[in-house]
């Protein structure tokens, strides 16, 4: 499977990686704007077509397929350019700037039986894919809540905000763990530096009492990777930055009994083991590109394709509704 890379700033490079080491797939060109990147991909790779237009990329009869690793404004008209020209897309989150321009590819790529995959690299983490199968076991039982702190010191970004920047990672990880759809969002946030909000925190409303809460901020002291998944019966935390034991399941949970009478409510405290399951040591990029190939050969959609990308698009959309409005809810 021959791919054509579009961007070679600062997530392009692993795309190319990943995709060099790769029996069943080469990179055939690399376009990027920036003279400085082109002469580091020129470095790392002497035998392969580095070209500043992109266009060289789309039109070439050789390429199969291609990756954009560019930022989200320019998306829409890169991967349509790809579709139109032949080419299956793989494309950095978020998927689109707007969810009209997502429908538009989707339907695009339909009609010209071609694969979108979006780069929701940690659904393909061991630690994601634990999680999924405790869920699925009914390892935590009744769901109720999912909370995540993603904070760090920078990288400020110069066309979106912290909610478009980092949010995605943490609603693609929800929408696949959830399976079901948010109902409302209600989302806050400022602005301090540069005129994109820097600080935001979002709330969703799931079917069946589901919450999920997300705090994304580049004004941190420290930087914070941690998710609190709460289940009847057990509770999960993962700590992305721990070496080792990132995902801890707790036996701990409360029950509450009812007697005759109104305030005759008895509530107990449960706490039990802790243990720390086992997680698949891989890297996440190298398995999803992977597994990109394999959809393209096979002609199954995979999970995390354009559909996908769109419903974390109409979040993201709906969060800066609310954003504006300083908090209002919004239905999706």
């Amino acid at each position: 499977m021959k791919f054509g890379v579009i961007g070679y700033g600062y997530w392009g490079p692993n795309v190319v990686r990943n995709l060099v080491s790769l029996e069943e797939s080469e990179v055939f060109a690399i376009a990027e704007m920036s003279p400085h990147a082109r002469n580091r991909a020129q470095r790392a790779y002497p035998g392969m077509t580095v070209t500043a237009d992109s266009a060289d990329v789309m039109s070439s009869p050789d390429i199969d397929a291609v990756a954009i690793v560019t930022p989200v404004w320019t998306h829409y008209e890169l991967a349509k350019a790809a579709l139109e020209n032949g080419k299956h897309v793989f494309v950095e989150k978020p998927f689109t700037s707007n969810s009209a321009q997502g429908e538009e590819l989707i339907n695009l790529a339909q009609r010209k039986n071609l694969k979108i995959m979006v780069d929701h690299t940690f659904l393909f983490t061991g630690a994601v894919k634990k999680i999924s199968e405790l869920l699925d076991e009914g390892t935590l039982g009744k769901l109720y809540y999912y909370d995540s702190t993603r904070v760090n010191l920078g990288l400020f970004q110069h066309d979106i905000n912290v909610l478009w920047d980092l949010a995605p990672h943490d609603l693609s990880i929800m929408d696949y763990l959830i399976r079901s759809s948010p109902e409302a969002i209600v989302a806050t946030g400022q602005k301090h530096l540069n005129g994109y909000e820097d600080v935001a925190f979002i709330t969703l409303y799931f079917p069946d009492k589901v919450i999920a809460h997300i705090n994304v901020n580049w004004l941190s002291p420290v930087k914070v990777r941690t998710t609190l998944i709460g289940g009847e019966k057990r509770m999960l935390v993962w700590n992305d930055l721990e070496a080792d034991e990132k995902v801890k399941v707790y036996d701990k949970g409360v029950n509450i009994t009812s007697r005759e009478g109104v305030y005759d409510l008895l509530v107990s405290y449960r706490s039990g083991d802790m243990w720390a399951p086992q997680l698949e040591q891989v890297e996440a990029l190298r398995q999803e590109m992977s597994y990109f190939v394999d959809c393209i050969s096979s002609g199954q959609d995979p999970f995390n394709d354009g559909c996908a990308g769109l419903r974390v698009v109409k979040m993201l959309e709906a969060a800066s509704e609310s954003l504006k409005e300083k908090g209002s809810l919004v239905y999706l």
